[in-house]
């Protein structure tokens, strides 16, 4: 960066506070999955939800001195599959959350949910114990993509997911993927076609990867070449925008005003606690920003704060030259983009720090030439990589 790597931070304000809740079970692991997540090993009651309720309500109290007096704004509760916990399990961990933290009366509360663990009744307790947003994991209407991505749920079931789900939330979010084995043109525009057909307020829209350490990656399976993956691509990107949803984000689709707040905090580089199974957290101070780590594995977990108090197997400041890369990242991601001022209230370092950076990408084209928005052009957008990479010295 171009200015000294021993200048700290200074904020005037602290950014938005968001909570991020990990439940890392779910039924089955997907073959292309590398989150914290861990195969039940005795169906559906294969895990202990009353001790893990306990670990995580400990968790979140350990970290109430580190945001004394600061709202909390959204809650974010993912996995694995949350959707497995029962409606009163929801209900005493929402219960607890509210009882200890000062959380916005009007926060938006997602809960990830997975079609095969979806039941009206259940759904009906969540919205009971809070839950205000859901956001399923359809990644594909058609059996044989499911089958070969290894999901425990058919088309007929994602159907019926959304339908349930439409009866009970406020917001409901799709998540599809493509690039999927074998996809042709067609079905990819199906799997679209399928998703706009319940005018649901967002959608996601992700790439199939093949991730290092999963099955996945081990024994790749055949997938399109990168002609038909941009084809497909480019014949999404204009049937989501004739349908009026707005691509905010790389992978985010939304209606007006739809978009998902807890994410955005995340792009917008805002702080969230992070409790539960290999959960991260990061948190400002006036003079640094801080980041952890807890135990990955559920049973560590569950052990570390029953013996321990704490589940940190990190815990560490960010070096103030490491805060621009970082912001850069996260804010690049975004379409529109944010006001240059982020940058200072949102690492509490000056605009200077990555003037030669700027001026790099600006000249390559990949930024957007308006000096009031830190936003990437549309060439940029399209060459993501290249531009955040300029930014990592």
């Amino acid at each position: 960066m171009s200015s000294s790597i021993l200048l700290r931070p200074q904020f005037t304000a602290l950014p938005p506070l968001a909570l991020y809740i990990h439940f890392p079970w779910c039924e089955r692991k997907c073959p292309y999955c590398d989150f914290n997540s861990h195969q039940i090993k005795d169906g559906k009651n294969g895990f202990d939800e009353v001790r893990y309720l306990k670990a995580l309500i400990a968790d979140l109290e350990t970290e109430l001195p580190r945001i004394w007096g600061r709202q909390v704004h959204s809650i974010f509760i993912g996995g694995g599959t949350p959707s497995l916990l029962s409606g009163a399990g929801m209900q005493e961990l929402l219960s607890a959350v509210r009882a200890r933290i000062n959380l916005e009366p009007d926060a938006e509360i997602t809960m990830e949910a997975n079609p095969g663990s979806v039941e009206a009744e259940k759904f009906s307790a969540f919205t009971k114990a809070g839950i205000n947003r859901v956001s399923l994991g359809i990644q594909s209407f058609q059996d044989e993509q499911l089958k070969a991505l290894g999901r425990i749920h058919n088309g007929k079931e994602a159907h019926a997911a959304i339908a349930i789900a439409l009866e009970h939330f406020k917001s409901v979010n799709i998540d599809l993927m493509y690039g999927l084995p074998k996809q042709t043109l067609e079905q990819a525009r199906d799997d679209i076609e399928t998703a706009l057909s319940f005018n649901t307020p967002h959608l996601s829209l992700y790439n199939l990867t093949l991730e290092p350490n999963t099955y996945f990656a081990s024994f790749p399976p055949q997938l399109p070449d990168e002609e038909m993956i941009d084809a497909i691509f480019e014949q999404n990107l204009a049937l989501l925008g004739k349908a009026g949803y707005q691509r905010y984000e790389v992978s985010a689709y939304a209606k007006k005003g739809q978009e998902c707040k807890h994410n955005l905090n995340y792009w917008r580089f805002g702080d969230y606690i992070g409790i539960g199974a290999g959960a991260h957290g990061k948190i400002s101070f006036p003079d640094k920003v801080t980041r952890q780590l807890r135990e990955k594995h559920p049973e560590q977990y569950m052990q570390a704060m029953e013996t321990q108090g704490h589940a940190l197997l990190e815990a560490r400041d960010i070096a103030a030259q490491d805060l621009p890369f970082e912001f850069m990242l996260n804010v690049l991601r975004l379409s529109e983009g944010v006001q240059t001022i982020t940058f200072s209230e949102r690492t509490g370092l000056p605009l200077s720090m990555i003037s030669k950076e700027l001026s790099e990408a600006s000249n390559q084209g990949l930024l957007d030439p308006n000096p009031t928005l830190l936003k990437a052009s549309e060439q940029g957008f399209r060459y993501l990589n290249n531009l955040q990479e300029i930014f990592l010295v």
